[in-house]
């Protein structure tokens, strides 16, 4: 029988995804209590309230959180983030800078790219902000030739943040690779063998949103 492993971090009130952005709000539009009015049988429902940033929790960015021209979340076929034969690379404990040649040993065609790093452990605390591992640019040019179709990985950002340059998103994202960050739980899941589901909800000019990602182990 096969698993299902959740990828995702839980989106919750207050919590904070990358400094400098906001944290969602959730509340109350409609309560249970004021909606009982409506009804005579006893009925009651609750409607919820959410204004967040499009990179909240574990999130896909689509081209268009680069590119202007780029496919925006409403075009990006659900074959780019549904069903996607996955592989997990795991980065050596301690790395920072993850370059190509820790994928020169994996078939990465076709195939949705999970980066495993370990960081997702520090998710809440403040050391997740700081020193997180990130791809190198010749790494993201290793799987933009070499026919990845999604790449994610379980730290802060895919790019390295130290600097003013971002050649992973600009890399992969000019060439309508879709990239999922702040993943979880990739210890968990083989290193093949599994189905990546990562959809977001279909939003016009817009460029990421977050995603209930989750692999299918068969």
């Amino acid at each position: 029988m096969s698993r299902i492993i959740d990828l995702s971090h839980t989106v919750e009130h207050g919590m904070i995804t990358y400094k400098g952005l906001p944290a969602p709000l959730v509340c109350d539009f409609w309560t249970r209590g004021s909606s009982s009015q409506h009804y005579t049988d006893g009925s009651s429902f609750y409607i919820g309230k959410i204004e967040l940033v499009g990179n909240t929790g574990t999130y896909v960015d689509a081209p268009f959180h680069r590119y202007a021209d780029g496919m925006d979340l409403s075009e990006l076929p659900l074959e780019c983030l549904a069903e996607l034969e996955g592989v997990v690379v795991r980065a050596v404990v301690g790395q920072v800078a993850i370059g190509a040649e820790s994928f020169k040993r994996v078939a990465v065609r076709g195939k949705a790219v999970l980066v495993h790093t370990g960081w997702s452990r520090h998710w809440g605390t403040d050391q997740y902000f700081e020193g997180h591992p990130f791809l190198t640019e010749d790494a993201a040019r290793y799987l933009q030739t070499q026919g990845a179709v999604f790449v994610g990985i379980d730290s802060l950002n895919i790019d390295d943040t130290a600097g003013g340059r971002r050649p992973v998103h600009s890399l992969l994202l000019r060439v309508g690779i879709p990239i999922c960050e702040h993943l979880c739980n990739l210890e968990q899941l083989p290193d093949s063998g599994f189905r990546l589901h990562a959809a977001a909800v279909k939003v016009r000019s817009f460029g990421s949103f977050p995603v209930r990602a989750y692999a299918v182990v068969s």
